[in-house]
């Protein structure tokens, strides 16, 4: 193993007589150096302020370690394209020079030189010393000074230069990929939010898809249902008034032979004339039902809260009946509507009749898992005499008895509900229906029951 060279460890080339001069110049140098790499470390550590603060703190340090006239720290073109910036020029001052038409023809030329990638500098002075900026074994830049010092840059010197210049390198790389990472998180941001755009946009053409499939079912189904209109209209029509008329003649046939009974003939033309004037009411009201029948339903489609607005103006003239819907309207089986607004409709007439009120309030709520529907009044009606009337009328009855309240129930029992009579805040009663939601379709055919031919 050789011997080590004091020169190449100190960095003092020089005889005896002037070796302590030289040692001195040596070690000012060395302290310059400790000085540079303090203010890097200094620069590291200001992370917020981007990679210039750490640029000109490097060439600050290189421009004072070379005493140099002029420092440039700069990258070549095509490399590192996204880090900023592309080169900094301290002048002999220690001051950053950031327009580059300020600086003078020969510093132009050298980082013109840098840029375009040129192995070696631009014509003009040999002050000039170049150490190169690399990245995994590639030249990405240079860091240049025009060196003033009294000789040529010893190799202790160029090892400073190539560590301050492998630190700028690693801050233009690490702020290019910074750049790079904000750039993915400002794209992935974007995209995050034209995801939730389209998916709240989905959930909107989706409630409109689920109301227009329940606007075609209706449709469908009322479209069944006049034609089973019209054919019921021509049957009434075409058979049993005509059946009427023949017996409304028939009878008149017979007062005309009544009348020559006689006395004994008086009952029974009084008879017959009571089964005329009947004959006449049962054509007329034939008339009607068939001129019903023959009227078109509405082209829209009735959602539970027009239903039970409708339902509260059928009950109108005789009560005040206000509606209050709460919560977002949930699609259901047309079925379950009308069942919900007949039970609602018969517990409106029960306190229509019965309950000698004047006003009524209607609370539609709709709740997640629940639907809640409440019929208060402010008459004089008793929850607890409702519920037990309510047991009776679950009982058999065959006396022909009005069962409003068990129709209720039924209506309600057959969705999966409950009902439940309550004290009104008007002061009367307060009937509640609840309905568990989703309403499963029974399918029980209701349409189909009536367009069905008896055999």
């Amino acid at each position: 193993m050789s011997a080590p060279d004091l020169a190449a460890l100190t960095g003092v080339r020089s005889g005896k007589r002037s070796y302590y001069r030289a040692f001195l110049r040596s070690d000012e140098r060395m302290q310059q150096a400790v000085r540079a790499m303090d203010s890097i470390s200094r620069a590291l550590v200001r992370t917020v302020e981007g990679p210039r603060a750490l640029l000109e703190e490097v060439a600050r340090a290189a421009a004072v370690h070379l005493a140099a006239e002029w420092t440039i720290l700069a990258l070549t073109d095509g490399h590192l394209t996204g880090a900023r910036p592309r080169f900094i020029v301290v002048g002999h001052d220690g001051q950053v020079v950031g327009d580059e038409e300020e600086l003078p023809g020969v510093v132009r030329r050298e980082l013109g030189a840098i840029r375009a990638g040129h192995a070696t500098g631009a014509p003009g002075p040999a002050r000039w010393v170049r150490v190169p900026m690399t990245l995994e074994s590639v030249m990405i830049g240079s860091l240049v000074g025009l060196h003033g010092l009294a000789d040529d840059p010893e190799p202790g010197d160029l090892s400073v230069l190539r560590i301050l210049a492998n630190e700028a390198a690693v801050a233009l790389h690490t702020s290019e990929q910074y750049q790079a990472g904000l750039a993915q998180h400002r794209r992935a941001q974007r995209l995050y939010d034209e995801v939730g755009a389209r998916e709240r946009d989905l959930e909107q053409r989706t409630r409109e898809l689920r109301q227009a499939e329940e606007r075609l079912l209706v449709a469908r189904q009322r479209e069944l249902v006049d034609h089973e209109r019209h054919r019921i209209a021509r049957e009434l029509h075409d058979s049993v008034t005509q059946f009427v008329l023949s017996a409304g003649m028939s009878v008149e046939v017979a007062r005309g032979e009544t009348e020559e009974l006689g006395p004994a003939g008086e009952r029974i033309g009084e008879l017959l004339n009571t089964a005329k004037q009947l004959t006449q009411d049962a054509v007329e009201q034939l008339r009607r039902a068939i001129y019903a029948l023959h009227q078109p339903h509405r082209d829209t489609v009735s959602s539970l809260p027009e239903l039970l607005h409708e339902v509260a103006e059928h009950h109108r003239p005789h009560l005040d009946v206000s509606v209050r819907v709460e919560g977002e309207v949930c699609p259901m089986p047309a079925e379950a509507k009308h069942d919900i607004a007949r039970a609602v409709g018969e517990a409106l007439f029960n306190v229509a009749v019965h309950a000698e009120a004047s006003q009524a309030v209607l609370r539609l709520r709709y709740r997640k898992h629940e639907l809640y529907v409440g019929v208060a009044d402010d008459g004089r009606g008793d929850p607890s005499l409702l519920a037990r009337k309510l047991r009776l009328e679950r009982g058999a009855s065959i006396d022909g008895r009005h069962r409003g309240l068990a129709n209720i129930e039924t209506r309600i029992s057959e969705l999966g509900g409950t009902v439940a009579f309550r004290r009104s805040h008007l002061g009367g009663v307060r009937v509640e229906l609840r309905v568990p939601l989703p309403v499963v379709d029974r399918g029980r055919g209701t349409i189909c029951g009536l367009i069905e031919d008896p055999q």
